[in-house]
């Protein structure tokens, strides 16, 4: 289907006029974002949207956006056609002097596609991005007049976006940067053809405008983001890229649907270098080769009109590779034990996650109720490696901001933002006995490399020992016994330290009081096997001091230690 085909299918009597404007209330969206919200079920974002999208700027945007090294910006040229840039200036080149404007002391170089394009009257859209923090917010509006030299916007609006696919870069500025000369071609280069392939980020810039003064209209300057190839040229005239899973506006989306001109803004991160793109869009809503792009929602082919390069064109140069972060939605939440859940989480766009090794960790952020920033913690990884969805086993802690707030608020549904599995407390040989060690929740990493040995199905010898204080507070107590019962080779001990009667009516553990390395000894017979030990500091210090009077060398003892600040 056609981008005309599409128009003439979303519009329908009057295009402005909405269910909010007819209830008294304007829209935050226009025709084309309200129609692909109806299209895919989400027209409920409406009620929320008229919170967060201001005809202002709250005072928090107004700091955040004043405080940035650059801004990317969206507008049109002399002939209409949509492109994006970076604007980038000393500290302070960009400052608010009232909550309905923007002043950006800067303009671009002569050489870029927006040169003489930021003129009064016209449509301009703002995208404040902090890459290192991964913060961003949004602006659109007008541009008023004022002092040559810069750009002052009267704002429309104002809203916040959530930070995901977003790749953390840290900025500096180049000393005595000169741009370089501006290359101008209708088609893609080779040499630009590899830069697309390889990019993991890009700002697209788009807009639509009706007669009227509808505050949803104008132009918007968006980012997007993936592992690197997740734009792909298809010739030298086209590309093509992934529409993820987002915040349910389809500002981008809804905009090429009324208005199918669209503009890339691909940058070299550490030379400052930019490739501006223009074009016309077509939106795939159901491509057969979806598949091909995990997690996307629709394809976007874009059939390039003009492109402009410009070497070094910004006095900033960020880290070339970046780390990525991933949007995840809670979906199991399991007691596990009196003070021990489970949390389950899958990707919030729906592709694959990415591959663990047993033992890793899994880095995630928590926004926290009326904190400042996201609250950053770091949880063992207590799943299988072949199961297609993250595990983490919290402790609540009775001080712990996030394990409070995790056992206390999060419910399936909840979204939570992670970067890529991590950490050296992996297996690290393929036959070897291996024992595992914890005690309390350091149960967490030995379970995931419990059922990594299981499903290995090689026969070696695996000793699970676990220390808790009691029934009561054992956590995967069945998971444990049920992979021992299926596997002659993994031989378990339960070591409670202050059983409670009715544990000590059943069969619930094998040796009371504390763990000790002489217990251990008892228990293992190989010289040769590789030991794994997970639990407070005190714990795995007496462990390893104990072992090694045993006999066991350093080189055979594998640590990973958890202490307060892990577990809040």
């Amino acid at each position: 289907m056609n981008m005309t085909e599409e128009t003439a299918k979303f519009s329908n009597g009057s295009p402005e006029t909405s269910r909010a404007e007819a209830e008294g209330s304007p829209s935050p969206f226009h025709a084309g974002e309200q129609a692909v919200q109806e299209r895919l079920g989400v027209r409920d974002i409406e009620d929320w949207a008229r919170q967060v999208v201001r005809g202002y700027l709250p005072e928090q945007h107004r700091e955040f956006h004043t405080a940035q090294p650059f801004l990317v910006t969206a507008a049109r040229d002399r002939a209409g056609r949509p492109w994006a840039t970076l604007l980038d200036g000393p500290e302070g080149f960009v400052t608010s002097p009232d909550p309905h404007r923007m002043v950006l002391a800067s303009e671009p170089h002569p050489g870029d596609a927006l040169s003489g394009a930021f003129v009064p009257g016209a449509d301009i859209g703002i995208l404040g991005i902090e890459l290192e923090t991964r913060r961003r917010n949004r602006v659109n509006g007008c541009i008023g007049q004022g002092a040559a030299g810069a750009i002052t916007v009267n704002v429309a609006q104002s809203f916040g976006n959530c930070p995901q696919y977003i790749r953390e870069r840290r900025w500096r500025r180049a000393p005595a940067n000169q741009p370089g000369k501006t290359k101008r071609c209708a088609s893609l280069t080779e040499a630009q053809r590899v830069w697309i392939d390889t990019a993991d980020t890009f700002f697209i810039a788009s807009g639509y405008r009706s007669e009227g003064g509808n505050p949803a209209f104008g132009m918007d300057a968006s980012h997007r983001g993936g592992d690197r190839g997740f734009v792909r040229t298809l010739d030298g005239g086209s590309l093509r890229f992934p529409d993820y899973a987002g915040n349910n506006h389809f500002n981008t989306v809804g905009n090429l649907v009324l208005d199918p001109r669209v503009g890339l803004l691909f940058v070299e991160f550490e030379t400052g270098s930019l490739l501006q793109v223009t074009g016309e869009a077509s939106i795939e809503w159901d491509p057969a080769d979806l598949a091909d792009y995990p997690g996307a929602r629709r394809l976007i082919t874009v059939r390039v009109h003009e492109a402009v390069e410009t070497r070094n064109a910004i006095a900033l140069r960020w880290d070339a590779d970046a780390e990525s972060v991933r949007s995840l939605r809670l979906s199991e939440k399991i007691r596990e034990s009196a003070d021990v859940t489970s949390f389950v989480f899958e990707a919030r766009d729906g592709g694959p996650l990415d591959q663990f090794e047993a033992g890793q960790h899994l880095p995630i952020e928590v926004a926290l109720p009326d904190a400042p920033a996201p609250a950053r913690r770091t949880y063992s990884l207590s799943g299988a490696p072949a199961d297609a969805r993250y595990r983490i086993s919290v402790k609540r802690e009775p001080k712990g901001l996030v394990s409070r707030y995790l056992h206390d608020h999060a419910e399936p549904g909840t979204i939570i933002e992670s970067r890529r599995p991590a950490g050296i407390f992996t297996l690290r040989c393929s036959t070897c006995p291996v024992v595992l060690i914890g005690a309390g929740v350091g149960i967490t990493p030995m379970i995931s490399l419990l059922h990594a040995i299981a499903a290995e199905d090689v026969g070696r010898p695996v000793w699970f020992i676990h220390a808790v204080r009691d029934g009561r507070h054992h956590p995967f107590a069945g998971e444990v016994r049920n992979l021992a019962t299926a596997h002659p080779n993994i031989h378990t001990h339960f070591a409670y330290s202050r059983p409670r009667n009715q544990d000590k009516r059943g069969t619930h553990y094998d040796s009371e009081g504390r763990l000790t390395p002489e217990v251990i000894g008892a228990l293992v017979d190989r010289a040769d096997a590789q030991y794994f030990l997970c639990g407070p500091p005190a714990f795995m210090a007496g462990l390893e001091r104990g072992l090694g009077q045993l006999g066991v060398s350093a080189e055979q003892i594998h640590v990973e230690s958890f202490g307060p600040q892990m577990l809040s």
